[in-house]
């Protein structure tokens, strides 16, 4: 049974977290909603966490050892319940931790804690992996929330005043996504205007991943106002839509789908962190809205 936790900041910006998943479904500055919805129409989701893997596996399965283990894409812990560790009026902790239902898809030991802060016109997240198990735990983490477009006025279409802005200038390709979510090894132009992304639907047949990106932080622009989202030890970017979706994702991984070559163990898959027994790994997300 899935539940819902609400968070209250002093200014009354106010998010709200599903057991399911930890997934933050609601985050709202001024009485203003800033993720989305969730409409099945689009896409049925809100800003979930992608764990132990991020990305399409070949195959769809993943292999450790001699052993093949089934594996859908962006991992399980976006479709598990999560226990509730900690909680006051404006935070809570929760955590997953390996049991007979993940062992099925990934034969390693792990604790996955996610901690939600509200503040004033913002909601942080603080990120902890750890490994309680006697061998290293290969493991790729991502964040993938949804904004709506439009949030501050205007429109969707080309010239409706909205852009995704980066800290740094970024290399203007990407890789070709190929069927079934496997990245190729040819490269696709993104249309960058220096650290600007003006957007377009019609640019997003798939998404744009920005590998080893330079920037530390993205702001989705408007009229008038931007969601900001910065990030702590997550190298990989993305930004995705659908041509006809009222939506627009801002994404940060430390790992990726598999290469559409690739046919080694979890452990060497490209970008996957191999994590020692007994460590533990810190990451961050800091959503602002800036006006």
């Amino acid at each position: 049974m899935t539940t819902r936790i609400e968070l209250t900041a002093p200014d009354g910006t106010t998010a709200t977290l599903a057991t399911h998943g930890a997934e933050p479904v609601s985050w709202r500055v001024g009485g203003t909603e800033y993720l989305w919805s969730g409409d099945p129409e689009h896409w049925n989701r809100h800003a979930p966490w992608l764990f132990p893997v991020v990305g399409a596996s070949a195959g769809g399965h993943v292999t450790v050892g001699s052993e093949r283990y089934p594996m859908a894409q962006h991992g399980f812990a976006r479709d598990l319940p999560f226990a509730l560790v900690d909680r006051s009026a404006d935070a809570v902790t929760l955590r997953l931790t390996d049991g007979p239902e993940t062992r099925a898809h990934y034969p390693f030991a792990f604790r996955l804690d996610i901690t939600a802060r509200v503040r004033p016109a913002g909601l942080d997240f603080d990120v902890t992996v750890a490994n309680p198990g006697d061998v290293p735990l290969p493991y790729a983490l991502g964040f993938h929330p949804a904004f709506p477009w439009p949030f501050a006025g205007g429109t969707r279409a080309r010239d409706g005043g909205y852009a995704v802005t980066f800290e740094q200038a970024e290399r203007p390709f990407a890789p070709q996504v190929g069927p079934g979510g496997l990245l190729l090894r040819d490269e696709q132009p993104i249309p960058l205007a220096g650290d600007t992304l003006p957007l377009d639907p019609a640019l997003f047949t798939e998404a744009f991943v920005f590998r080893n990106a330079r920037s530390r932080w993205m702001r989705f622009t408007g009229p008038g106002r931007a969601i900001r989202m910065e990030m702590a030890d997550f190298p990989h970017l993305a930004v995705w839509t659908k041509p006809t979706a009222p939506f627009l994702s801002l994404e940060c991984w430390t790992g990726y789908a598999d290469w559409s070559d690739f046919a080694g163990d979890l452990a060497e898959r490209d970008s996957q962190r191999l994590l020692a027994p007994g460590g533990t790994a810190q990451h961050g997300v800091r959503l602002s809205l800036d006006t």
